[in-house]
């Protein structure tokens, strides 16, 4: 499978610079994974030279193969017990006052994971005092006691991506559920209504404007309050290809459209993604909450 051609408005510098080079520099010494180099994230350079950078624990390895993912698959490792404190004195040393924290899908672990974002979270705010932490979730399996678990480490904010539309699950997320996903939205929900609940799709798979409407109902009824909205990028010759590009003013009435059915904050446009300017989308959301 060839890469698609890319429209003009996507082409973006590649990383490069001192800031970026000691930031890779930091991360590895640490022994640690980052979402932006894990899957191939197109704003890396832009991230990186701010000194930001999403942590993805439990390793590199994941054990579900999302057709539309860069993310390793295969059998990952035991879970390593220094992990959390590592990603802590990372963040201690980036300087960080807001931590986003993501994971590989780990359905070989009793809970999926979900005490160890607990644990890193712990160790975030016992080396980072008044830190402020999101988190972005794999399903669980569906677990609601997983969900609980993570909610109860009292996150900022609780992530879990939908991803694409309903019909598009079978090729695009084979292993994931389209109301699997919704219900852990509405456990976190329903688990604190003080918490800010974030949703992301990709677009360019092949959705159509009504399927792309009902997933923001459905996520607006789920408790959502942010969401963003990116063009997906094929990856790889080894990931699904590109159905169409969206243009720059077509994020716009998406955006209007998703602000009409009741989300607090959106983001949207061809690079978002769903941890990039996760700061900004979350004082925003408190600014609509107060």
């Amino acid at each position: 499978m060839s890469l698609s051609p890319k429209p003009p408005w996507l082409k973006r510098r590649l990383p490069s610079g001192p800031v970026y080079e000691q930031m890779r520099g930091l991360l590895t010494g640490c022994g640690l994974h980052t979402v932006c180099q894990e899957a191939a994230c197109p704003n890396i350079w832009e991230c990186f030279s701010k000194k930001t950078a999403t942590f993805l624990i439990l390793g590199n390895r994941c054990t579900r193969n999302c057709r539309f993912c860069a993310v390793g698959h295969g059998p990952p490792q035991p879970p390593d017990p220094e992990e959390p404190g590592r990603v802590a004195g990372a963040a201690r040393r980036m300087n960080l006052r807001y931590a986003v924290v993501t994971s590989v899908t780990r359905d070989d672990l009793e809970d999926g994971g979900a005490s160890r974002f607990a644990d890193t979270m712990d160790a975030l705010r016992s080396e980072i005092p008044g830190i402020r932490l999101e988190v972005l979730t794999p399903d669980f399996m569906g677990d609601a006691h997983a969900v609980k678990r993570v909610v109860s480490a009292r996150p900022q904010v609780f992530n879990h991506n939908i991803e694409t539309v309903p019909r598009l699950y079978p090729d695009v997320r084979p292993q994931a559920d389209y109301q699997r996903s919704l219900d852990v939205l509405k456990t976190a929900r329903n688990q604190s209504r003080k918490l800010i609940i974030k949703s992301g799709i990709m677009v360019g798979l092949g959705e159509n404007e009504q399927e792309l409407e009902r997933v923001f109902r459905d996520l607006v009824i789920a408790g959502c309050n942010i969401l963003t909205i990116g063009q997906y990028l094929q990856p790889s010759k080894e990931q699904l290809a590109v159905q169409h590009f969206l243009p720059p003013e077509k994020f716009q009435k998406m955006k209007d459209r998703a602000l009409e059915t009741g989300f607090s904050v959106v983001e949207a446009g061809p690079f978002v993604r769903s941890s990039f300017n996760a700061n900004y989308l979350f004082r925003m959301s408190k600014l609509q909450k107060d």
